[in-house]
């Protein structure tokens, strides 16, 4: 398969891992004509669909994809997280992820990794040969280490991500030529970067994936306007991979996966206004902006995506429920959520996930007390302000799913199992490529 041999000796098997954000099983499984190479890949190899974490959100998705442990241990729970024992929120970076990484433990190992636009990985880890962080990066220039990296990845046009704000225009062409010219970038620079013989792990990830689905989904689903448009988007993500494959060496096995799945959104849900409405969210300002300003009677809010925090008396500031009544006032919060009902008459929530079996490690001070995933159609909202209804609809017309995420292995001897998640990605890296770590390390396991 590859066009060239290992020029540094045998130091160990290589592997190769092409994430594609937000890619769900079923669009590969229904269009094997679009999606030939990855067919071929999964028919000759292992593939098959795989659950996300909870939240399935990319900004907690792939600190545990990286690192094989469950947000209580990477500190990341979502876009935005909360200060221990404040009101004040934060977005989270690459160094508030608090597990240690795939590509640090192959440094560690004594072997070299490449690494590039992986989300929440900014600013830049120094231990990889080069890196250029993804998804919340300000520039390339800032992004990639070291700086002749960076030069190079300039001189190459690369982009850190596609131009979002061009999805919200009724007219998507000049969206979706963003979306081409951004995904022919990120390929011809992770050509360039394969086909030298300076890694063992080549860890690159495809983010526009991602940002396509969220703004064409609908038009695939329901054979809309830019149907057409969105398939061709994706019978070049799958010529980029098969490109990239064929020039793998013999030694790398190639994985490909995305961190969540993806489906039809018909109504956004705001869950602060939800909560509000109901009673269980007050403020003590008129024009509420952000957290600090709810009030110290209220019970719970919420982030996005459906997590849901008890006002609990000794963690937060103006906690109004007392630590005794914290397991009554949860549950009935958790009743209400699941028969909460949306303008189609159908259930808006699928299940609600206490964190005591989502979350464990050192940094559950932080955990929402409650996470809802939701049907198909529903996207959780949780803004503070600007919303009077609880259902309305946004520019975007797809939304993240917890099932049908994406695993294939270029391994034959390997199989997917349907209990297969997130968290399994990194220690079957390591097993692929003959590196040790301690039996516990992980909250996933091994499919190698």
């Amino acid at each position: 398969m590859g066009l060239f041999d290992r020029l540094r000796g045998d130091e160990g098997p290589r592997v190769a891992f092409l994430g594609i954000d937000g890619v769900p099983w079923s669009l590969i499984e229904d269009n094997p004509e679009r999606f030939p190479n990855l067919t071929e890949l999964a028919e000759g190899g292992a593939g098959g669909p795989m659950q996300s974490i909870v939240p399935p959100e990319s900004s907690a998705c792939w600190p545990a994809l990286t690192t094989g442990t469950n947000p209580g241990k990477t500190g990341v729970y979502g876009f935005q997280d909360r200060e221990v024992g404040s009101y004040d929120t934060y977005v989270p970076m690459g160094n508030d992820v608090q597990s240690t990484r795939l590509w640090s433990r192959v440094q560690e190992a004594g072997r070299d990794t490449t690494v590039m636009n992986v989300p929440v990985t900014f600013p830049p880890d120094r231990e990889p040969n080069r890196m250029v962080s993804g998804f919340l990066s300000p520039s390339v220039e800032k992004a990639a280490v070291p700086e002749s990296f960076a030069s190079e990845l300039e001189s190459m046009d690369y982009r850190i991500d596609v131009n979002a704000k061009l999805g919200h225009e009724a007219d998507k062409s000049a969206f979706i030529e963003d979306a081409h010219e951004t995904l022919d970038a990120r390929y011809e620079a992770f050509k360039n970067y394969l086909t030298g013989d300076d890694w063992d792990l080549f860890f690159g990830v495809f983010m526009t994936t991602d940002r396509v689905n969220h703004f064409l989904f609908e038009h695939y689903e329901a054979d809309g306007e830019y149907q057409a448009e969105f398939l061709e988007f994706y019978e070049t993500v799958d010529q980029h991979l098969g490109s990239l494959r064929d020039e793998l060496p013999d030694d790398a096995t190639m994985l490909v996966a995305s961190d969540h799945g993806f489906t039809t959104l018909h109504h956004e849900v705001h869950l602060n206004a939800w909560l509000e409405a109901e009673g269980w969210l007050s403020y003590s300002s008129h024009d509420p902006e952000d957290l600090a300003d709810i009030d110290a009677e209220t019970r719970a809010y919420s982030f996005i995506p459906g997590r849901f925090y008890i006002n609990l008396e000794g963690r937060d500031p103006c906690g109004s429920v007392p630590e005794a009544e914290y397991e009554s006032v949860r549950t009935e919060l958790k009743e209400a959520l699941e028969t909460l009902t949306g303008p189609d008459g159908r259930e808006v929530v699928e299940r609600v996930v206490p964190k005591e079996d989502a979350f464990s490690g050192p940094h559950d001070d932080i955990a929402p007390d409650l996470v809802a995933i939701p049907n198909d159609g529903f996207d959780l909202k949780s803004g503070f302000s600007g919303h009077d209804s609880v259902f309305d609809s946004g520019p975007r017309n797809g939304m993240h799913t917890f099932a049908e995420a994406t695993l294939l292995i270029d391994d034959s001897d390997l199989s997917v199992p349907a209990d297969t998640d997130l968290l399994d990605i990194t220690p079957t890296i390591l097993d692929l490529m003959e590196i040790d770590y301690e039996s516990g390390e992980f909250d996933g396991e091994s499919l190698a």
